[in-house]
């Protein structure tokens, strides 16, 4: 993309359009890493930039982007995909035997780990209770 363009020319070099598909999500993201990648941006780039990211957004927000994982099944993902090892868990669960037998369900999360998990990952704890209503039969009191 060459640089200064008008916003007319923006939207002929891509027109924007529903993003109904990956192939088309790619394309756009491409077009938003390129602007992106420019650094300063003009007037008219980031208004181009704003309709693109409304496009992005709501097809995202149409994808089951984020699978309904809970409990400890969440926190191996989690563990996995920020390549964690049991140690780093110690500060929650006070052993690596403790945070091994939770995540190999020899044990319960307790409240407390609940707590601390969410703290933790910066989330709220509530996503380490299982989907079951039932949560009294889910936890061990700390």
């Amino acid at each position: 993309m060459r640089n200064n363009l008008t916003y007319t020319e923006l939207l002929t070099n891509f027109p924007p359009r529903t993003i109904k598909s990956e192939e088309d999500f790619q394309k756009t993201q491409s077009c938003v890493d390129g602007l992106l990648d420019k650094g300063e941006l003009t007037e008219a780039e980031e208004d181009y930039l704003d309709l693109l990211g409304v496009l992005i957004s709501e097809y995202e927000q149409g994808q089951d982007l984020v699978p309904d994982i809970y409990g400890v099944e969440l926190l191996k993902v989690l563990i996995e995909e920020l390549n964690l090892k049991q140690k780093d868990l110690v500060t929650i669960f006070k052993t690596e035997s403790i945070v091994s037998d939770v995540l190999n369900g020899k044990r319960k999360l307790t409240v407390e780990h609940i707590q601390k998990l969410g703290e933790f990952f910066k989330v709220s704890p509530a996503v380490f209770l299982s989907v079951n209503p039932d949560y009294k039969d889910l936890l061990e009191v700390a």
